[in-house]
């Protein structure tokens, strides 16, 4: 009774051990705040939702791992019909050779139905995770400008690639091969009952301790995930924003500082990684040490029964019943360690599904009211009624807001940096919702109008130039294949980017780097205007369109300005006042409230804060 003895402490032992890490960790887990939004089934039938369409390829896949369950129950009891025809004194070798037959044939068969079970698993697997990609870049598409300020753009880049790439584990393989050893362990439980009942009673009593542990390990395996989860979600959102400004990091001689920074990341997900492998290293063993003590009183209770040839339910234990069930105890445990490995990547699948959710569940600040409508054609008359907006709650921008723009007419603002210049531009197109007041177009509230219908009326010139890396074709057209290339290259002469374009070795299908860092600003802003032109909007938004252009590009500029105010309805805001004067008003503001508007001359006139900024202005141009 010695074996039994020692088993049982050291079983208890550890268990108390694990029982009590357990209660720790909760009352941690509690004093930190630590909770997760989504339970499992919730995350299970959100992820259900997107496999519904394939339900066919996954019942095949049932249907064949059925094969395979067969095949690996039916196993041992061959090896036992062998063991127990060679302990015969005398036995035909035709018995022999026909039980390797039948093993071979079986595995023959296992074998091919897991490669055709990969096979369907793998091409369904990466259909959902493709649909899964493409509904999350959708819903980001479709999040307002506040809510893509709030989120880092590394952030959203970890949920698109690498939360997906979690995730596409548990469709190819992973829930399907966790079904199939839950049945495998069934089917051992089964066929030990049928062979030996007192055994498969004594390899039962490991069935609760095995319980016991998986739980134990459930709490500190999602933990630790989500903590390898939100670590590289941290140094993604650094490398996004760093990567992106690692010039200025060189112009300041900011390098040790940042690897500095990187490192204290780059520290933090080393130590989460190591924690997870820490949870696993110690889950793996208790579930081998569990097979080790199911094997050692095989050994010992089925042995010493066997050798006295002792009877239980009717039936007698024999040699070759221990070497049937030593197959199946490893059988058994085998896939529970299996569970253990597929659980832990389970819980990874599960941690990455819950960032997913978060991003698609957040519902867009701007949205279609229910009675909004097409607009085939805008003229481009714009009038703002007492607006008031704020990005902050109480901290108001635009201050009771109101001017009229007649359809066709150029209007300039101007006023000191924050004064909401580059606000009115952004409510216009609902890039943001005001508080108060009223913005229509044409006479129609722009909340009456879909979002998509409004926009794709409007031009925008940014100051800052965003080019894609593509071609300069495909950079002017946006991927609008409907527009041809005699209109493309009219576009480019109208606002004279075809003075650089015809240059370029390839003309239209020049390559354009990242950002388009292989151009200038000027001729990024060129580029800009022509993309803007070829779309014909019907209102053409400019902000600060001439900042940071060179003076021979300024001309350039100048000239398509004055050509762009004839195709529609012009809203700018310029610094330099030299740029405006010929504007049908100009309306300068100051803290979110407008103080004069008018004609160039006309505030000139009025000798006001106008004429002192222009005075300032060409002061320091002749100074220059």
């Amino acid at each position: 009774m010695l074996p039994l003895i020692i088993i049982g402490a050291v079983l208890g032992t550890i268990t108390t051990a694990l029982i009590m890490a357990y209660v720790f960790m909760k009352d941690k887990k509690q004093a930190i705040g630590f909770d997760r939004h989504m339970s499992d089934r919730e995350i299970i039938k959100r992820l259900l939702g997107y496999a519904k369409p394939y339900w066919k390829s996954f019942i095949l896949v049932l249907v064949i791992m059925g094969f395979t369950v067969a095949a690996d129950i039916l196993l041992p009891l061959v090896i036992g019909d062998v063991a127990s025809v060679l302990g015969q004194e005398s036995f035909e070798y035709r018995h022999v050779l026909l039980d390797a037959i039948i093993y071979f044939a079986v595995l023959l068969v296992s074998s091919l139905c897991t490669y055709l079970q990969a096979v369907i698993l793998q091409t369904t697997g990466q259909r959902i995770i493709t649909e899964i990609r493409k509904d999350l870049f959708v819903h980001i598409e479709n999040l307002s400008h506040n809510q893509l300020n709030a989120i880092p753009v590394g952030k959203l880049v970890t949920r698109v690639c690498n939360d997906t790439n979690s995730v596409s584990m548990m469709f190819t393989g992973l829930l399907v091969n966790l079904v199939k050893n839950v049945f495998l362990i069934l089917g051992y439980v089964i066929a030990m009952f049928c062979v030996n009942v007192k055994l498969t009673l004594l390899v039962l009593c490991f069935v609760p301790f095995i319980f016991l542990f998986t739980l134990i390990f459930r709490k500190y395996s999602r933990k630790a995930y989500r903590k390898v989860k939100n670590a590289y979600t941290d140094i993604n959102t650094f490398l996004s924003e760093n990567l992106s400004g690692i010039k200025v990091t060189q112009v300041f001689n900011q390098e040790g500082t940042k690897n500095r920074q990187f490192g204290r990341k780059n520290d933090r997900v080393r130590k989460a990684l190591h924690q997870e492998i820490f949870v696993f290293s110690v889950f793996r063993p208790c579930i081998y040490m569990l097979y080790l003590f199911a094997v050692t009183i095989l050994f010992f209770i089925g042995g010493r029964d066997a050798l006295g040839e002792v009877s239980f339910a009717g039936q007698i234990i024999t040699f070759s019943t221990i070497i049937i069930f030593y197959q199946y105890i490893s059988s058994f445990f085998t896939p529970i360690q299996n569970l253990a490995e597929q659980f832990n990547r389970l819980q990874s699948a599960f941690a990455s599904s819950e960032k997913i959710f978060t991003v698609l569940d957040m519902q867009s600040e701007i949205v279609d009211s229910s009675d909004a409508v097409e607009v085939e054609e805008i003229k481009g008359e714009i009038e703002f009624r007492d607006v008031w907006f704020s990005y902050i709650p109480g901290e108001w921008v635009l201050k009771g807001v109101s001017f009229k723009v007649e359809a066709g007419q150029t209007i300039a603002f101007v006023g000191a940096t924050g004064s909401g210049k580059s606000t009115i531009l952004s409510l216009i197109c609902r890039n943001y919702d005001i508080q108060k007041g009223e913005i229509l177009i044409d006479g129609m509230d722009i909340k009456k109008i879909k979002i998509s219908s409004l926009r794709k009326h409007f031009g925008q010139m940014l100051q800052d130039v965003f080019i894609f890396s593509g071609t300069v074709r495909s950079n002017i057209v946006l991927k609008d294949e409907s527009i041809t290339d005699e209109e493309v290259m009219e576009a480019c002469k109208y606002v004279n980017a075809d003075s650089f374009i015809n240059r370029l070795e390839n003309g239209l299908d020049e390559v354009v780097r990242e950002r388009g860092n292989n151009f200038s600003a000027g001729e990024r802003q060129l580029l800009s205007f022509a993309r803007t032109v070829v779309h014909k909007p019907s209102v053409m938004i400019l902000d600060e369109a001439t900042a940071n252009i060179d003076t021979e590009t300024e001309i350039l500029i100048q000239d398509s300005l004055e050509k762009m105010m004839n195709i529609g309805t012009m809203l700018m805001v310029a610094h330099r006042l030299s740029t405006i004067q010929h504007a049908d008003n100009i309306i300068l503001l100051s803290n979110g409230e407008i103080v004069e508007q008018g004609t160039h001359q006309e505030l000139l006139k009025l000798k006001g804060k106008y004429y002192n900024l222009y005075t300032l202005q060409y002061r320091k141009e002749l100074l220059k």
